[in-house]
């Protein structure tokens, strides 16, 4: 009997571990292209940042997203309070209790609101990036009924009503290029700009000066505004109807309310709103004396409702969500070649791995650059078939075999077409991709089923 000697002893090791070595020498290398994936991502993140700042620039000049809030009711009154004011008696001082006078502001909001717009939108660009904007043509329309001051524990007598005022708040008035006017009852009134509320700086307003305010009074207002991304309104009457028509066929329905009513289609759509005041979370009138049920930014925000016109496809998000699945595709990848290593008796060398990954992260690269410039699927089509050529016919030549190569060929497809397929999916895809994943592992597990991971060899 021979007894083996250390050098063959090593060999002998050395073989029946060697399919171990190279998991793990492959296992090191995917790990290892995170790098070229992470600097990848950060390229993305740089164009995103180009592209926001371009947009930036668009919306800055011809106007930001539109929140109409109002129009409002304000009506200045007198109170009285309690104040002390020192007097000096003798060598004395001492405190007198004595009544002072003060101006405050009350609000009051429509019974009723009625918004019809057409709103004309049209992109933008600065560079290869686009932005959407718009030119809105509103006519706001409704009534106010006489308040009433003992709601608010007001005197009628202390009511200001000769200073009082019809304001309306809109964050942008830099495409306004005619005078506004308000039509109130039988008058016609010129708004002035700046707004009467608080927390919302921007805006117009305009003195009414009644007398005193007795039944219901109608009014209107044309507004022709510019803005970008979108418009919404807040719901200010008890009873509040918005109809909004457009050339945009993409929109986006946001905010607390979707419309009751819509129609869709190539050449644009129509939405119509319809709900009451018990829906949000501030009353008909309020004061701003220490009031914290008043309508403030944060109240108009979280009730405000309208139409986005975001475009829905962002090439950004879809390249950057595409490269989240990058390892674990260098992973299957990499799994078929190891197959074939230890299948096929092939023996591929670390760096011919490095090449086939590298060729998978030019993926990414070639989708981001064409996307900028062609349909997002065209992009991808173009990537992925450069991609899985170029790795096919590197294949033909380290696999020595036409079989190998079109089993890889049709792998690289099936992934690449399995990513597309998760990208267009929004609230399945999660479930999508987990059956994909088990399908792969159980492909894997029926593929290495025969092998004795000891010795290397099948049984």
């Amino acid at each position: 009997m021979t007894i083996p000697t250390p050098p063959d002893l090593q060999r002998g090791i050395f073989q029946r571990h060697v399919a171990t070595f190279k998991m793990l020498g492959i296992g090191f290398l995917t790990l290892l292209l995170l790098i070229p994936l992470a600097m990848i991502r950060s390229v993305l993140g740089e164009r995103m940042e180009r592209r926001n700042a371009a947009v930036e620039e668009i919306t800055s000049i011809l106007g930001k997203e539109q929140l109409l809030v109002g129009p409002i009711l304000t009506v200045p009154f007198r109170y009285q309070f309690t104040t002390w004011k020192e007097e000096k008696v003798g060598e004395k001082i001492i405190k007198k209790e004595e009544l002072a006078t003060a101006i405050a502001n009350a609000y009051f909001l429509p019974a009723t609101l009625e918004v019809e717009g057409a709103i004309h939108p049209e992109k933008r660009y600065r560079g290869i990036y686009e932005a959407v904007v718009y030119r809105g043509d509103l006519r706001i329309k409704g009534t106010f009924t006489s308040p009433d001051p003992h709601i608010l524990k007001v005197e009628p007598k202390d009511m200001l009503w000769e200073d009082s005022a019809i304001t309306l708040a809109v964050p942008d008035l830099r495409g306004t290029q005619e005078r506004l006017n308000l039509t109130w009852g039988n008058q016609t009134l010129p708004f002035e700009p700046g707004s009467k509320l608080d927390g919302f700086p921007s805006g117009i307003h305009t003195r009414i000066g009644l007398a005193k305010m007795t039944g219901d009074i109608p009014f209107e207002i044309k507004l022709t505004l510019r803005g970008s991304e979108g418009i919404y309104f807040t719901p200010v009457g008890v009873e509040n109807r918005v109809l909004l028509s457009s050339s945009w066929p993409d929109p986006s329905f946001k905010g607390a309310f979707l419309p009751t009513e819509r129609q869709v289609s190539a050449g644009g759509f129509k939405a119509r709103w319809q709900m009451s005041h018990y829906s949000r979370g501030y009353p008909q009138q309020w004061t701003d004396r220490h009031d914290s049920s008043a309508l403030d930014a944060g109240m108009a925000m979280s009730s405000r409702f309208g139409v986005s016109f975001l475009t829905l496809v962002d090439v950004y998000r879809q390249v950057e969500r595409s490269t989240k699945y990058g390892i674990l595709f260098i992973a299957m990848i990499f799994t078929t070649f190891f197959l074939f290593d230890v299948l096929a008796s092939l023996k591929l060398h670390p760096f011919q791995y490095i090449l086939v990954a590298a060729a998978l992260c030019l993926f990414y690269l070639a989708l981001l650059s064409l996307s900028e410039f062609i349909p997002f699927s065209v992009a991808y089509a173009i990537a992925a078939l450069a991609s899985t050529l170029l790795i096919s016919l590197y294949c033909l030549k380290i696999l020595a075999s036409g079989a190998q190569t079109l089993i890889v060929t049709v792998i690289m497809a099936a992934v690449y077409g399995f990513l597309y397929i998760i990208l267009q999916l929004q609230d399945y895809s999660l479930l999508v991709g987990t059956v994909g994943l088990f399908i792969a592992l159980a492909t894997v597990m029926y593929a290495t089923r025969n092998i004795n991971w000891y010795e290397g060899v099948r049984k």
